[in-house]
């Protein structure tokens, strides 16, 4: 039974929640310098792709998610209206004109008027304040009469006004209008009917009309604050009062939006309570609304006098900041007694929950510094901080005698009496008595800052240091001293750095650098905890982790937030991508999770604190298709060939024109796109994937650049596919492009057919040339042959004569070497005749001086014999003509020429030809060395040589 009531009050208390909505929701503002348009936005639409299109000072403004773009009327005038039908055709409305905007074959939009389908004297136009349609019918609403189009744009008829419109509705598919003086009527079979019978609003200025149901309306006024209409009954509604209304808008989700000209923007329920405010002191940056929209996301688009901002209303996060009163870094949260107090590096703020729509956030006295818990222990409501432990009654906090520098505080295992506090020194004890606290004292044994503490179901205390591992302690008997073991490494954990210890599902687990762990008592070691292997891979790094009354498990890690959420079978299903939107928002000093009620928890940010409700987190975006927004061809100056607008295929994607596909010249083929995803709010977090089809097989990484450019390709059909992926992880429909790439004039089809005809006449040319050239060849080597024969016989001839010829010169040879052996011969002869000539000579002066008759007879007989053998004349004969035959005719050309020369003049010259030495010579000639110089001198004068001349050499080269 017990049990029983335990649940049912839990459930209660799930159910219950906290009531309204705690903080504000996450915006962004975008003024006129950073849309660079005008400062008045009249309207705002969505197109299909997820595009925002804005009624503006300035013209028709566009936002892709990334950037925004101008597109103006012929005349420049202010739009005063915009409405996209479903198939993306963007009808305006403005100054002197009306009409629609349409993608060109360029991707641009083009602006066609429908002012001159008009009839010649209703085209003088001044204000066209609206533009809708119904599917069949397009209606352009100006303060005197309603111009109808059909749906193919042909004008068919206008509604003229008894008095003026004063202003203009539409709601669920019908038009309605408030004429001055007549009041409220609808459109209905092309003809204007009261929609009741009183002429209500007649002198009212009405701002908008809501259709709550088929008979009833809600109208809001700008100064007289709004009505319930119920057919014929009209009653003032409950709804806020004092409020002047500028515009008004039912959400999908029931509530209701209110733009105001002096107080921002009012979010209320069904029955008028309000249950939002922004304006300028809590966010908005300015009161001033003329407009209103909620995308397909959910989010609302707020049309100021001076900008625009997005609400993102369909998120499940709420922020708690200086906007709400809240000032400093986020540390630690709880609720308490219909309160919900916040810690911060300020000090403690409280806010009571019956003012969670406004700003009640005050700061408690005496609270002010470093705040790191705020719990809630036997209705004492306890505050750790720098100074020391705190504990808060009323609106005011007082210090508990006790040490400095205080982290937490936790109920000693088994013990209710007694608080255990982890201090930067340590750990105390603390006792409750008679409804106060009192300080202990410090259990002796250990002294380590003790930031996270955990006791498990022995009562021992396990402490995480952030950098120096685990420590458990076991107290003693009396609660004093503390026996303590250290776990590093050695134990299991992978390092001593960033462990900590918390309890889930009433364990303990470990979060270390390298996954989560449990500890294994009887090896006492670490292990790997198999519970969190299903959602988290084996390396994760989990900062903190939190279980709330539900039996959720929260977590923050490095690079990833995240719940576990339970299911009623008791498993868990992981929900993370709503959360990368807080990866940049939370402190990232202490990380913390603070549990409310009702299955809501508030993050610890670097600005106060994001709230998180479960209930609320069946957020899911639209998912649109990645846009290509512009392409380029690049160079030394970029030219625009695709604008990135293109008619629907379906309500999420557009479609290029196939037929109008852009051809590339060859020297112009460096192309450059630039892509976008229109998921608003998220242009920091979008990732995107390329592939060229036709230069690369597949899709690349996926990068932060929005842009991706390709140079120098070649000829050939490309697709470029692009798709995107958001900050929730979600990847949208990929976006593709086709271009074709021209090939050089050299490589056209024009010139491979001109290439092939020149190469048929160059192969018929070669062919004539080769079979040509093949009969010469024949002929040459038939020519050739003949001439080889014929050298070969002439060589051969020439080798005979040459032999002949050598046999010849051998012979010469032969004979010339004999003549020189016989001039020598001679030449010796002549030597040994003068020898005896002159032995001869002696023995006849022997005779004539010997006085012995027998001796002279003798002598006498010797030189008979001598002179019958001496033939010294005919000697020299036959030694001039060897000496002619070895010295060409020497002789006989000498004496031709020098006639005049004696015998010894001619024997001296030949012995000079033979290069004789003076002494030889003289021996030769039987005369003097002094006689030989004498016939050399004389012989010169008869030659007619000059002193310079050298008479040998000349006798040489004779």
């Amino acid at each position: 039974m017990r049990i029983i009531l335990t649940l049912v009050l839990l459930v209660l208390l799930v159910h219950s929640g906290l009531s309204g909505n705690i903080g504000l929701p996450f915006f962004k503002y975008y003024s006129s310098q950073e849309y660079q348009g005008g400062i008045q936005n009249y309207a705002i639409s969505q197109h299909g792709t997820g595009l925002i299109y804005v009624a503006n000072n300035h013209g028709l403004m566009e936002y892709d998610g990334t950037t925004w773009r101008r597109h103006v009327l012929p005349n420049g005038a202010k739009v005063r209206h915009v409405q996209i039908d479903a198939s993306g055709v963007i009808y305006v409305s403005g100054q002197g004109d009306l009409g629609r905007f349409t993608p060109g074959v360029d991707g641009q939009l083009t602006f066609e008027s429908l002012k001159t389908s008009l009839p010649e004297e209703l085209q003088n136009l001044e204000e066209v304040w609206k533009a809708y349609f119904n599917g069949e019918n397009v209606f352009f609403c100006t303060s005197e009469r309603i111009l109808v189009f059909d749906k193919s744009r042909r004008f068919q008829n206008s509604i003229v006004s008894d008095t003026s419109f004063e202003s203009f509705h539409f709601s669920h598919n019908m038009l309605m209008v408030n004429e001055v003086g007549v009041g409220i009527k609808k459109l209905q079979d092309g003809v204007l009917v009261p929609l009741n019978d009183m002429g209500f609003f007649g002198d009212y200025r009405v701002t908008g009309i809501l259709q709550l149901n088929q008979n009833k309306h809600l109208v809001f006024t700008r100064d007289h604050g709004v009505f319930s209409m119920n057919g014929k009954l009209v009653e003032s509604w409950k709804g806020p009062k004092d409020l002047t209304i500028n515009t008004a808008l039912l959400l999908r989700n029931g509530t209701i939006a209110l733009g105001s000209q002096l107080d921002g923007l009012r979010i209320i329920d069904g029955s008028g309570n309000e249950l939002m405010k922004l304006d300028k002191d809590n966010g908005l940056n300015n009161n001033s609304i003329v407009s209103l929209f909620e995308d397909l996301n959910g989010n609302l688009w707020v049309g100021h006098n001076n900008g625009i901002t997005m609400v993102q209303l369909s998120l499940p996060f709420t922020k708690i900041n200086q906007f709400s009163g809240l000032t400093g870094t986020g540390y630690h949260a709880t609720y308490d007694q219909g309160k919900i107090y916040y810690g911060t590096n300020n000090g403690v703020f409280a806010q009571k929950t019956s003012d969670l729509g406004g700003p009640e956030v005050s700061l408690i006295r005496n609270s002010t510094g470093q705040v790191y818990q705020i719990k809630s222990i036997q209705n004492q409501l306890l505050v750790a901080h720098n100074d020391g432990a705190f504990v808060i009654k009323g609106e005011e906090a007082h210090r508990i005698a006790g040490p400095g520098g205080v982290w937490n505080f936790q109920h000693l295992h088994g013990r209710q009496d007694l608080i255990l506090v982890g201090s930067y020194n340590g750990l105390h004890l603390y006792e409750i008595h008679e409804g106060t606290i009192q300080y202990l004292r410090q259990i002796e044994g250990f002294s380590e800052s003790s930031r996270i503490i955990e006791q498990d179901d022995r009562g021992n205390i396990w402490v995480a240091h952030g950098y120096k591992g685990l420590y458990r302690l076991q107290l003693d008997e009396l609660l004093e001293t503390a026996t303590v073991a250290y776990y590093g490494a050695d134990a299991g954990l992978p390092t001593a750095m960033l462990n900590n210890v918390w309890r889930i599902n009433n364990r303990l687990v470990f979060t270390t650098q390298a996954g989560i762990f449990k500890f294994d008592e009887q090896n006492n070691r670490f292990e790997r905890d198999d519970f969190f292997k299903p959602y988290f891979e084996e390396g994760f790094l989990a900062h903190f982790l939190s279980e709330d009354q539900m039996g959720n498990i929260y977590y923050i890690g490095e690079t990833e937030i995240g719940v576990l959420e339970k299911k009623v079978d008791g498993s868990y299903t992981k929900n993370f991508q709503v959360f990368n939107k807080l990866l940049p928002l939370l402190n990232d000093d202490l990380q913390n999770i603070s549990k409310l009620q009702g299955n809501e928890v508030l993050f610890a940010a670097k600005e106060g604190f994001v709230r998180f409700s479960l209930n609320d987190s069946k957020y899911q975006s639209a998912i649109f298709s990645t846009l290509i927004r512009r392409v380029y061809l690049t160079g030394a100056s970029d030219s625009l060939v695709y604008g990135g607008n293109a008619p629907l295929v379906d309500m999420r994607h557009q479609n290029q024109n196939q037929s109008n596909r852009l051809k590339i010249p060859f020297k112009q083929a460096n192309i450059r796109f630039e892509s976008s995803n229109p998921t608003p709010n998220n242009e920091m977090e979008l990732r995107f994937q390329y592939w060229l089809e036709g230069l690369e097989p597949k899709f690349g990484d996926w990068i932060d650049k929005p842009e991706k450019a390709f140079t120098n390709l070649r000829e050939g059909n490309y697709t470029f596919h692009v798709k995107s992926k958001n900050l929730f992880g979600e990847v949208s429909p990929t976006a593709s492009y086709s271009f074709e790439v021209l090939p050089p004039w050299y490589r056209s089809r024009v010139a491979y057919a001109v290439y092939l005809l020149v190469i048929s006449l160059l192969t018929f040319l070669i062919y004539r040339i080769i079979e040509s050239r093949y009969q010469k060849k024949e002929l040459l080597i038939k020519t050739a042959s003949k001439r080889v024969i014929q050298e070969k016989e002439s060589e051969l001839k020439h080798t005979q004569a040459e032999i002949e010829k050598l046999k010849t010169e051998k012979l010469k040879q032969e004979i010339h070497l004999k003549d020189k052996e016989l001039a020598t011969a001679t030449m010796h002869l002549i030597t040994k005749n003068g020898f005896i000539d002159h032995l001869r000579n002696n023995l006849n002066g022997i005779t004539k001086k010997s006085k012995n008759q027998e001796i002279k007879n003798e002598i006498q007989k010797v030189i008979k014999n001598i002179e019958n053998n001496f033939a010294g004349d005919r000697d020299w004969e036959q030694f001039e003509i060897h000496f002619d035959q070895v010295h060409g005719d020497f002789m006989s050309r000498f004496k031709k020429e020098y006639g005049s020369l004696s015998p010894q003049e001619i024997k001296l010259s030949a012995y000079l030809r033979m290069n004789l030495s003076t002494k030889e010579i003289a021996y030769l000639m039987n005369i003097t060395v002094r006689g030989v110089e004498i016939a050399r001198y004389r012989l010169r004068k008869k030659l007619g040589l000059v002193r310079t001349d050298n008479l040998q050499e000349y006798i040489l080269k004779f």
